[in-house]
């Protein structure tokens, strides 16, 4: 008996996938209709809980990341709906911090099967319901919701939050948001609610985000404004500061300073009280995968999914404090993303590039990426098929005393990180 044609309580997740993948003309196709409907027919409801729907840039994961962090720290039951995955689809739904098990999900797409009838469904927008489902069966007190592409029009905007959060906004994604972070930021403040509480974690947010806030009258929370960051001890620690609550003489953080600074506005407003201590422990535990994960292998290998011009400027900035002799970088891209300037902000810290090939729906090749260097930043590139080959020959070619840099989407990623599986 073929896959396809099982009976739906017959499938395995992964039989589950495949078929999800095959019945929508589109990998992404925008707009709430139909996905309301099947909700709708499912009773979706997570008035149980409070939500927090996180919307941005750069900085949505890491960001749930401290909050469901600071949660649990306060023994309160919370769960992060996220995607991409890097490695396992039960990645994207982990309820106080486990990942997700296969059944929940099975028997989540056996309803919205039944439910949605002639209703066709994306991939996302299918297994969007089914963590809102398992959801609806777990009852966690806390939800946090990472918006899947820009906000309005996300999947996860079918459901109310208690709190909407933005953390960065810039250019990604245009052909389906907007060429301009105007644009963009009208995009990603469709997840605003009236009068509720907002954190916009964007330095310099646009126009349109403060505008649109303001014409629901929607509580904001700025940065610069309600909440502030600044340097002490020489820049080694710093202060985090809102108008009832000072946090004093934190380190570095692992994940971007920002993202701490805009998920503890998020945690005062869930009435969660740190202490200061609490929240130097806080930033000193929080990691996440794929986000300027290190991980040692002979020397130091910094694995990161960094896919636009923003994250790729964090990223040159972290690999110039990494004390290396040389950097080696392993990169495979989309070809829908802004290639060139991505890659342009690296090249001064790269001593050695391995291009790669991605063999997915949407991936850029090899010859696409080199056409981004100049004959003199040419002189040390190779390229290969896929990422693997790329990166064993980073790793043959590396000194003990070098860092390798792999970069450029959760694809590149996760094919490293299952060589290590």
């Amino acid at each position: 008996m073929s896959e396809i044609i099982k009976s739906h309580s017959e499938r395995t997740l992964d039989e589950w996938l495949y078929y999800l993948e095959s019945i929508h003309p589109s990998e992404i196709d925008m707009g709430l209709e139909r996905i309301a409907v099947v909700a709708k027919r499912l009773a979706i409801d997570l008035s149980f809980a409070q939500v927090v729907t996180v919307a941005g840039t750069n900085g949505k994961g890491t960001t749930c990341a401290f909050i469901e962090n600071a949660l649990l720290m306060e023994q309160r039951s919370v769960a992060v709906y996220s995607s991409p995955h890097i490695t396992e689809f039960n990645e994207r739904l982990r309820i106080n911090q486990k990942d997700v098990a296969d059944q929940p999900l099975v028997r989540a797409f056996e309803q919205i099967e039944q439910a949605r009838a002639e209703i066709s469904l994306t991939y996302y927008e299918y297994t969007t319901l089914a963590a809102l489902l398992v959801l609806m069966s777990v009852k966690p007190e806390f939800i946090i919701l990472e918006v899947g592409l820009g906000g309005r029009l996300d999947a996860t905007n079918i459901i109310d939050a208690n709190i909407a959060v933005i953390t960065t906004i810039d250019l990604d994604h245009q052909a389906f948001l907007g060429n301009t972070r105007e644009a963009i930021g009208a995009e990603k403040a469709g997840i605003l609610r009236p009068q509720q509480p907002a954190v916009i974690g964007d330095k310099q947010p646009p126009a349109s985000v403060l505008s649109y806030g303001e014409q629901l009258s929607a509580n904001l929370y700025c940065r610069g404004r309600q909440f502030t960051i600044e340097p002490q001890q020489d820049g080694n620690r710093w202060r985090w500061q809102s108008e009832q609550v000072i946090y004093e003489l934190l380190p570095r953080p692992h994940i971007p300073q920002d993202n701490v600074a805009t998920a503890l506005m998020v945690l005062k407003l869930l009435a969660i009280e740190l202490s200061n201590q609490q929240v130097i422990t806080l930033i000193e535990q929080t990691k996440v995968a794929g986000r300027t994960e290190i991980l040692v292998d002979g020397c130091q290998v910094m694995l990161d999914v960094g896919h636009n011009p923003l994250a790729a400027r964090y990223l040159a900035d972290q690999v110039k404090e990494v004390s290396a002799k040389q950097v080696h970088a392993v990169v495979g891209m989309l070809s829908d993303k802004d290639i060139v300037n991505t890659i342009k902000p690296l090249i001064p810290y790269i001593d050695h590039w391995y291009l790669c090939s991605l063999d997915v729906a949407r991936g850029a090749n090899a010859a696409q990426l080199r056409e981004v260097f100049t004959e003199q930043d040419a002189k040390n590139l190779l390229s290969f098929d896929n990422v693997s080959e790329g990166y064993k020959m980073a790793k043959a070619h590396a000194g003990k005393q070098d860092l390798i840099l792999v970069f450029g989407s959760f694809v590149t990623v996760a094919q490293v990180k299952s060589l290590y599986n």
